[in-house]
């Protein structure tokens, strides 16, 4: 009998409780959920993001006897530097040429070698001596962005981190639902400053939790939500809808159907993300001019219809103002095109040029300019993600932002740790 009433008392109660209780467990429960899915992965990211926003000075450190050169008096044409490497790897695929950004600084070459190897081969564009290469599958930054990126799993690593970024929205949400006074109204200590010296190491961990989750939620879900333009499904989809030009731009050359983003290989960022969607255009084998030139990876046949070379292609790259740091892809076949691409610091300063292989024509000239208020938007999130847009001050800032997640992480496992029962989960 006591039972029975102890069992209708507590269903009374649940029944008589009220409604605001009941969603404050909801809230508190999905929290719960979405932070042990979460908190693993969100650790994995934003401790490689930390890495990976320092790369120009790791890189400056790691790669110094490569990058460095001393600089004289009269630079090398950009063909006899490209010839350099091709003869130093006759065998490999020549894909991109980068000119040196600084008088100080070598040129580089990216290619494929037989055995698939993606190499960055750097050239002293004085002398025109090989420094030597970096593969760009497997050196330190290119680990940590992978990680980053795919959890070194592919495919499925990409939906993963995806999946853990939108729920970390979530998590955010219903935290700062959570941080809300509500029994004792507004106080300051426990809610804009954490109470570090009480006694009650319960009270120690929430409030560190809590209020270092209100100071870093917009910059948590800005770094969420600018990096999901980069995942699988909806970053691809997302630009399918936004990165869209007037049809108008398209109507003076034939197009391929393959897309200006396939130059975005293997994490390698060669044109900013709005205009991946862009159809590339076709070269017409008919509008040559002048003396012959050849590809750097050209057929017999296709070398004798080639008129454009790589010092024609760059002065063509200097002439629309290209920014220092662009490269320059070469055409893969007899109707590809050169495209030239600038991805600065600032995004207000991206340009891509796709250039006719045997007239030098620019047959797409696309800028700041023609993109729409989402991809300027995306862009300029892009820029700010990965710590470029204002120096060593971007940089800083994000990296605080990382660390805030860190702490969130660990102290909301010490919170589920020291209060959950004996071998039991602890869910709300």
């Amino acid at each position: 009998m006591s039972n029975l009433s102890s069992s209708v008392s507590d269903t009374t109660s649940a029944a008589i409780e009220p409604p605001l209780n009941r969603f404050y467990r909801t809230v508190w429960r999905w929290h719960f959920y979405a932070g042990l899915f979460v908190i693993p992965f969100m650790l994995i990211l934003a401790i490689t993001g930390s890495i990976y926003l320092f790369k120009p000075q790791l890189d400056a450190v790691m790669y110094r006897p490569l990058m460095v050169v001393q600089p004289t008096v009269v630079m090398l044409p950009y063909v006899q530097q490209l010839t350099a490497v091709q003869q130093a790897y006759r065998d490999a695929l020549v894909t991109k040429f980068t000119p040196n950004v600084a008088p100080e600084r070598s040129a580089e070459v990216t290619l494929t070698t037989p055995d698939g190897q993606n190499l960055t081969v750097f050239v002293n564009p004085y002398t025109g001596q090989v420094l030597g290469d970096r593969n760009e599958d497997h050196n330190f930054q290119a680990q940590i962005r992978e990680i980053h990126g795919e959890l070194l799993m592919g495919r499925l690593g990409d939906t993963l981190v995806e999946l853990a970024a939108c729920w970390g929205l979530v998590l955010l949400i219903t935290g700062l639902y959570l941080w809300l006074p509500r029994r004792n109204g507004f106080s300051v200590w426990g809610t804009l400053l954490p109470r570090l010296g009480s006694k009650s190491r319960r009270v120690f961990w929430r409030d560190l939790h809590a209020v270092s989750g209100f100071y870093g939620a917009l910059l948590i879900g800005f770094l969420i939500l600018t990096g999901l333009p980069w995942s699988g499904f909806w970053g691809e989809t997302f630009a399918q809808v936004w990165n869209r030009f007037p049809a108008q731009m398209f109507d003076n050359y034939p197009q391929s159907t393959i897309l200006t983003g396939a130059l975005n290989q293997k994490g390698t960022q060669t044109v900013p993300w709005a205009v991946e969607q862009l159809p590339m255009p076709k070269s017409e084998p008919g509008h040559q001019h002048g003396e012959k030139a050849e590809l750097p990876n050209s057929s017999h046949a296709e070398r004798s219809a080639t008129a454009v070379n790589l010092d024609e292609v760059i002065a063509v790259a200097q002439s629309n103002a290209a920014p220092a740091g662009f490269s320059v892809s070469f055409p893969t076949d007899e109707t590809g095109v050169y495209t030239v691409s600038a991805f600065p610091d600032d995004p207000t300063q991206e340009m891509t040029l796709h250039i006719d292989q045997y007239s030098s024509q620019v047959l797409t000239d696309i800028r700041w300019h023609d993109y729409g208020l989402v991809p300027k938007a995306v862009e300029m999130g892009i820029a700010v993600h990965m710590g470029k847009y204002f120096g060593l001050p971007n940089q800083l800032l994000m990296l605080f932002a990382c660390l805030i997640l860190v702490l969130l992480c660990v102290s909301g496992l010490v919170m589920w740790w020291r209060r959950r029962p004996s071998k039991r989960l602890g869910a709300p």
